[in-house]
């Protein structure tokens, strides 16, 4: 089957894509877990609304350190022995979890979970800065040019099969037994280890790096002169990414709010919220290679105009559930007729934004410079990220769900108009 999706596969590649498929299984089971974590620190371990948007925070703001871990694994000279003890030192803590109570009774007083359960989900998303990269390096040393995408997609595929069925059963369980968390994340993270051991097994020869003429905080320091260098020169870019400082800032104010807003306004239960999240996913993952042939043939900038206008119109049909709070039962599922609409505006979003997160840096400049770039776009997310999730529940507490959704709205009108006046103003790569 294999070889009539990719055409002649040879046996190193087959190795390598088993070992990758098994990773992405696993991966998929672990992101739909994680997809319900916030309105579970809310609703089973009744965070606050602070730690809530701290958590949030978390899984954004480890991004700043882009650039030390990209330097740490460029001059590692065993980077599968570097990944295995990452991933010892960030899943294991999740074992932790299962001394955590297991039922609201012993909460009110035992605060100190909830930091707790902070530190162990920070430590947890270190990881990523360093086990993302080094999945494509291992990859391209063993996957042909030809047949790569292909490959990639497959897995691709069943990472985003397995994350959707994973969120639907767990939202489930978590119906049944609140707490269920305590023993779902311990056993994930035992075979989020074993998965990262799978990826080190992929046969990779090991560069030979020489002598490296600068110390690593050298080479960190010529980074962020880099990123500096890059934004001063390329008005366009600049352009482009301080769009997405407002993006971003709409996007991470109102995260954990509309999670609160599920709770607080809707009391909705774990299945309504698994469903809601499954079904963006779902319409996301139709409409990727539609809009992935659009971003080929238009200006990045033109292009996020429409990202930023389906996350303002997803805003504003959540907000407006507030006032026309009308549903449906069904199976124990809320269906509430202006949160379906708002998940189709939020499905253009996510297809959308991944295209112009992940690819749309790269149109601003020559091949060479991709990477440099993206370390730029990676690095301001993880700067938005200190300010922004708290600044939306500080909204939240002065003003409510409706101010805090209007602001956002605000920021991302500001984000079009941006985008729209540099489009017609300023050419692709223009310099200076």
């Amino acid at each position: 089957m294999l070889k009539r999706l990719t055409g002649n596969i040879g046996e190193r590649e087959s190795a390598a894509f088993r070992l990758h498929l098994g990773y992405s299984v696993i991966d998929g089971m672990m992101r739909g877990a994680l997809i319900m974590n916030e309105f579970v620190f809310i609703k089973s371990l009744q965070g606050t609304s602070y730690q809530l948007g701290v958590l949030f925070q978390f899984t954004v703001i480890v991004l700043i350190f882009s650039i030390f871990f990209n330097e740490l694994l460029r001059r590692s000279r065993n980077k599968k022995r570097l990944l295995r003890k990452a991933a010892f030192l960030t899943h294991l803590p999740l074992l932790l979890l299962i001394l955590f109570p297991k039922d609201h009774m012993s909460l009110p007083e035992q605060s100190l979970y909830h930091y707790a359960f902070l530190i162990i989900f920070l430590i947890y998303h270190l990881s990523r800065p360093l086990v993302f990269p080094t999945i494509n390096l291992l990859l391209k040393n063993n996957y042909r040019l030809e047949i790569f995408g292909s490959l990639y997609s497959i897995a691709t595929s069943v990472n985003k099969a397995m994350m959707l069925l994973t969120t639907f059963f767990y939202g489930l369980l978590l119906d049944h037994d609140p707490y269920a968390f305590a023993y779902v994340f311990p056993t994930l993270g035992l075979l989020g280890i074993f998965s990262i051991f799978l990826l080190s097994r992929i046969s990779y020869v090991e560069e030979k790096t020489g002598t490296l003429s600068r110390s690593f905080m050298d080479s960190v320091k010529g980074s962020l002169k880099n990123l500096v260098r890059i934004l001063r020169f390329n008005a366009s870019y600049r352009d482009y990414e301080i769009g997405f400082m407002f993006y971003g800032f709409a996007f991470m104010s109102t995260k954990a709010v509309i999670t609160l807003f599920y709770k607080e306004e809707l009391d909705l239960n774990y299945s309504s919220v698994a469903f809601y999240q499954n079904g963006f996913n779902i319409l996301a993952i139709v409409l990727l290679p539609v809009f992935g042939k659009l971003l080929g043939k238009t200006d990045p900038r033109r292009f996020v105009i429409l990202t930023y206008t389906s996350l303002a119109l997803y805003i504003f049909f959540i907000g407006f559930t507030e006032y026309f709070p009308y549903y449906t039962d069904i199976w124990e599922i809320q269906l509430y007729y202006f949160l379906l609409l708002a998940i189709i505006f939020k499905g253009i979003f996510v297809s959308t934004m991944s295209l112009s997160w992940s690819i749309g840096s790269s149109y601003f400049c020559s091949r060479e410079e991709a990477g440099d770039y993206q370390s730029v776009h990676l690095t301001l997310t993880g700067i938005r990220a200190i300010f922004a999730p708290l600044v939306g529940v500080m909204f939240y507490e002065l003003l409510n769900f409706s101010g805090t959704f209007a602001i956002a709205i605000f920021s991302l009108v500001g984000a079009i108009t941006l985008m729209s006046w540099s489009y017609k103003n300023r050419s692709l790569n223009k310099i200076g």
